[in-house]
């Protein structure tokens, strides 16, 4: 008896203490503004890939640091896993490297502008 009396007084409390700290508020909400889309020379938007890593990732990041391009997350995967991928690394001066790996075998991209 005594137990369920416990019980009966510990629910109770827990009950009038969720009820005094929970609070709603007619105001509302703040509005966020969107972030500015990024756009290239050419007015055409870029698009903002989340890091992916591949097979070749670190391999992709060595080659990366030789070149001269350290800092950021490292070396994402750009192209759908298999044989031939395509990873890009931003670097810590604004340049991005780019390597393709052939059955992972991996060379840096030549940019062509």
């Amino acid at each position: 008896m005594k137990h369920v009396l416990v019980m009966l007084l510990a629910v109770l409390a827990l009950g009038a203490c969720r009820t005094n700290t929970v609070q709603r508020s007619s105001a509302p909400a703040p509005v966020r503004a969107a972030p500015a889309q990024l756009v290239d020379v050419d007015g055409a938007p870029i698009e903002r890939v989340g890091f992916r890593p591949g097979v070749s990732t670190v391999t992709v990041e060595n080659l990366a640091k030789g070149a001269g391009c350290r800092g950021g997350v490292g070396a994402s995967l750009l192209t759908e896993p298999g044989p031939v991928e395509i990873y890009r690394m931003a670097c810590d001066n604004g340049q991005a490297f780019m390597a393709r790996c052939e059955l992972r075998q991996c060379k840096a991209v030549a940019r062509k502008y």
